[in-house]
């Protein structure tokens, strides 16, 4: 006799899919998180109970830092900000993969130095290997022991001596 059988069948597929994905430092995906550039696959189950395996092709792009150590007299300009007093500067931009770059300046300012003294002589002053005759206001310029400008100034007054002369005719 003739018998029929009637199959309902439902196929349900299995699902694949990737992505790429570029990011700096580090990465979390599906519960990890990843450090180093790679191709990770995730596997699981679907909606429909089927195998769903997901591949993630990821680029890790690292952050960077930088550190100097500068030491200037009276100012120093970095990066757009010149500055007046010693102390630890950061600077924070992107570097050339979009990702955080942080530079540290450590910075040392040394002042310029200045002295003014006042001086009275008869004919001659000698100060710092010159001799002066005359009366003025003189400067001499060297450098300090930070290695800076120094600059000296001498206020000189010459008082020239004098002589006389005198005939006298007595009894």
């Amino acid at each position: 006799c003739d018998s029929t059988a009637t199959l309902n069948l439902t196929i349900n597929p299995s699902t694949t899919s990737s992505s790429t994905v570029t990011a700096c430092d580090s990465y979390a995906w599906n519960g990890a998180v990843y450090t180093s550039s790679g191709t990770y696959p995730y596997s699981t189950t679907n909606a429909n109970g089927c195998d769903s395996t997901a591949t993630l092709n990821l680029t890790i792009n690292p952050s960077t830092t930088s550190s100097s150590t500068v030491t200037a007299c009276d100012t120093y300009s970095w990066n757009g900000t010149t500055y007046t007093a010693s102390g630890t500067y950061t600077y924070l931009t992107t570097n050339s993969n979009g990702c955080d770059s942080t530079a540290t300046l450590n910075l040392t300012i040394n002042p310029s130095t200045t002295s003014t003294s006042s001086a009275t002589a008869c004919d001659s002053y000698l100060w710092n290997g010159t001799t002066y005759t005359a009366s003025g206001s003189y400067t001499y310029s060297t450098t300090n022991s930070n290695g800076c400008d120094s600059t000296a100034t001498l206020n000189l007054t010459i008082n020239p001596s004098t002589t006389s002369s005198l005939i006298a005719t007595a009894c």
